[in-house]
Order: C-alpha cells, then sequence, then structure tokens
C-alpha cells in the first residue's frame, strides 16, 4: 500500500458534463425522394398480377366445366368436322398458357346461358379452325336450346355440327 494517501477533493457543485469530441456543425437535410413514382409501380404491378392471375382461373373454370367437355366430346364425334381438319380433333394449345387452351366466352348455367369459342385441330397439321358454340334456357327448368354450334375453318370452310336431342 502507498505510503502517503491521496487528498480528498471536494466539490460546490456537480460537475457540468463535457463533449468528447467537437460536434460537426448542423446542415440541412438531403431533400427526399418522391415516393409516388414507387408506389404507383408497385400498384401497376399488383393490379396487373391480379388481374392475370383472374383470368387464368377464369380460363381454367371454363376448362373444367361439364358444357366443355361435352362439347368436345361431340366435336370429336362429327364426320363432317373430321373431314375438314382431320380425325385427332383437339383444343389448340396456346404457349402462354403452358400448353392449355384459351377458352373466350363465358358459362353461366344459373343464369340459362352459354357463349364459347375457342380454337380446334385436327390431325391435318395445315388447317384448324374455331368453334362457337351459343346456348341458351329461356326459363328456369327448361332444357337449353343451341343457337350456334359450328367451326369455321382457316380455309373459310363453315362446318355446323349436329347434335343429338
Amino acid at each position: 500500500p502507498p505510503s502517503k494517501q491521496p487528498e480528498p477533493v471536494t466539490f460546490s457543485a456537480p460537475s457540468k458534463p463535457r463533449e468528447y469530441y467537437a460536434r460537426p456543425k448542423p446542415r440541412a437535410l438531403p431533400p427526399l425522394q418522391k415516393k409516388w413514382p414507387i408506389i404507383l409501380t408497385l400498384a401497376v404491378l399488383g393490379t396487373s398480377a391480379w388481374a392475370t392471375f383472374y383470368l387464368y382461373v377464369a380460363n381454367q373454370e371454363r376448362l373444367s366445366s361439364s358444357v366443355y367437355k361435352q362439347i368436345l366430346a361431340t366435336i370429336r364425334e362429327s364426320p363432317e368436322l373430321q373431314r375438314v381438319i382431320g380425325d385427332a380433333i383437339r383444343p389448340e394449345p396456346t404457349w402462354w398458357l403452358n400448353g392449355d387452351p384459351w377458352i373466350s366466352g363465358s358459362v353461366h348455367l344459373p343464369q340459362g346461358n352459354v357463349d364459347l369459342s375457342f380454337r380446334v385441330k385436327g390431325s391435318k397439321g395445315s388447317c384448324a379452325g374455331t368453334l362457337y358454340f351459343t346456348s341458351i334456357r329461356k326459363n328456369k327448368g327448361e332444357p337449353f336450346a343451341i343457337l350456334r354450334f359450328k367451326v369455321i375453318a382457316d380455309n373459310g370452310e363453315e362446318v355446323h355440327i349436329p347434335v343429338e336431342t
């Protein structure tokens, strides 16, 4: 231990805190960047994604409808259509739906109207066509009446599909 103790120091008031380093002088803040371009871009991207998803789902719903399946079964058995576009009649796939066909129109069975159109192709690679199908139900509980059921081939030939009732 030290032989001599240090002298005690007494203070009459609390000490004033001092800066540890020299503070920089205050300066103006940089201007804020506008946020509306980012918000607008995100809104457009979000709306586009939603619309694309909605269109895809609506097309998948039309593809899985019983009306669509019955139309395909009927056109595959049509000898007139087989003569025009070939034997292996099937819907024409689109690249942007990953091989599924695009079905235009609507299927509203409770309201009583069906209106579909889509591309079909057969084994004759040079000729395909667009199928048009329209059917309505005048009153609830009555059967649907087919107004239009035809294929217009790319060569201009029109084939009316007969329907057995």
